[in-house]
């Protein structure tokens, strides 16, 4: 299945192949520079965690978050390594992290509170970007402010997906794009 559109005219693409498993779920990645990487991931929620990451990187234009990172070689498996040797803030370790991580956790705030948002039945733009301001405050990034039309694109993004893979039978597999360089950024 494949969700965002190819663009045959536009150079090569990161493609995400999200395969879906009985307990975990697997993604390979396939880089534009041809390299591959794998990894599995256990069910968590209605949609897995890293395309709730896509959908919200992609439409607010974050390329230097986890799929940014991706793209430009880290494995997927390392992020939470890298961003905490970075200085990502919990209550063990209280200091601003590392300015070229500031984006990843940023997309991380804001991709738990569309996960709380899914699961909770959502909540009026205000209350969203309440909790999104919460969240990179307590990680110690400064808050972004996402546009209403944004919040609606994202959470429409979300919820046609999770219909799909609950949809989807156990083994087969979704395949995404994503771009060289995502759009101008919505979040302020």
């Amino acid at each position: 299945m494949l969700f965002v559109p190819e663009h045959p005219t536009q150079k090569e693409q990161m493609r995400i192949l999200v395969s879906k498993g009985a307990a975990a779920d697997a993604i390979k990645i396939q880089r534009a520079d041809g390299s591959v990487a794998s990894t599995s991931f256990p069910h968590k929620g209605p949609v897995p965690h890293d395309l709730v990451h896509f959908f919200v990187e992609l439409e607010l234009g974050i390329d230097s978050g986890f799929w940014g990172l991706v793209a430009g070689g880290r494995h997927s498996d390392e992020i939470g390594a890298i961003a905490k040797k970075a200085g990502h803030a919990s209550a063990a370790r209280r200091r601003a992290p590392d300015a070229f991580i500031v984006s990843a956790i940023q997309a991380e705030r804001i991709v738990e509170c569309f996960e709380a948002d899914l699961w909770g039945g959502g909540s009026d733009p205000k209350t969203f970007n309440d909790m999104v301001d919460a969240g990179c405050r307590q990680s110690l990034v400064p808050s972004v402010t996402i546009p209403d039309e944004a919040i609606a694109r994202v959470r429409d993004h979300i919820s046609q997906f999770r219909d799909r893979w609950a949809a989807l039978p156990v083994g087969e597999t979704c395949s995404f794009e994503w771009p060289d360089e995502p759009k101008t950024s919505a979040a302020t």
